[in-house]
């Protein structure tokens, strides 16, 4: 069903045109769904003599503020289409406090979303996922297991450092991270939207195992998070039942 998913993805992004910008920060999904869900129960109850700014600024600023209250400023803010308003969001992202980071970095997003649709009459297409991305391409984390569970020899690890580095970035992708634990490895690597990920991948796997099959023929590919090391040695239980 993913898989279906991110097809019907790719061939929307064939046929549409405008200028697509993806969104780099990482920032998880689930407060995303939050921070859209708030902004547009906001929007409908804008007030009509417009918002004043400066005096959402001096409420985020002020340490009696709680943080369902610099939420509320930050999302009026970034709904406010003022051009003002983005200035002091991109100000208090550099100074919001750690539980502020990812709301306030989604209101200057958003603020950016509705200025540009304000003053641009070209159509501008944003893409948000869990991982960010960069540029033109998008973030993916991938999961690889050694086959049957063996660790890895040193060869093998060798194998995989090496062919890695050569073949992903002929499909104009690159790794940010590749690392070989002792029976699986995890890659964080960035691909272009239309890149099919799936030939990426088996292209690179088929090269490893030319030398002795030692990479299982299955593997887990997610744009939502990096997997943490409870979530990955799940996978790999689950992997070792099925087998």
């Amino acid at each position: 069903m993913q898989r279906n998913v991110f097809n019907q993805f790719q061939e929307f992004m064939k046929e549409t045109d405008g200028d697509v910008h993806i969104l780099e920060q990482r920032i998880p999904v689930e407060m995303q769904m939050e921070y859209f869900t708030y902004s547009d129960r906001l929007r409908k109850v804008l007030p009509p003599d417009g918002t004043d700014c400066d005096r959402l600024l001096l409420e985020l600023y002020d340490t009696a503020s709680s943080h369902e209250e610099k939420k509320h400023a930050l999302t009026m803010l970034a709904i406010s289409k003022e051009v003002k308003a983005y200035r002091f969001l991109e100000q208090y992202v550099r100074d919001a406090e750690p539980e502020m980071a990812d709301w306030s970095r989604m209101a200057l997003i958003e603020c950016r979303i509705m200025l540009e649709s304000e003053l641009s009459d070209e159509k501008h297409i944003y893409i948000s996922t869990g991982l960010g991305g960069r540029g033109n391409k998008l973030r993916f984390f991938v999961l690889f297991s050694s086959a049957e569970r063996k660790p890895f020899l040193d060869y093998e690890r060798e194998i995989v450092e090496k062919e890695f580095a050569f073949a992903i970035p002929h499909y104009d992708c690159e790794i940010e991270r590749l690392t070989v634990r002792e029976r699986h490895v995890e890659m964080v690597f960035l691909a272009p939207i239309q890149a099919n990920i799936r030939t990426v991948i088996k292209c690179v796997m088929d090269e490893c195992n030319r030398y002795g099959d030692f990479l299982a023929k299955t593997y887990t590919l997610t744009n939502v998070k990096e997997l943490d090391e409870e979530e990955i040695s799940c996978i790999l239980e689950r992997e070792n039942e099925n087998r």
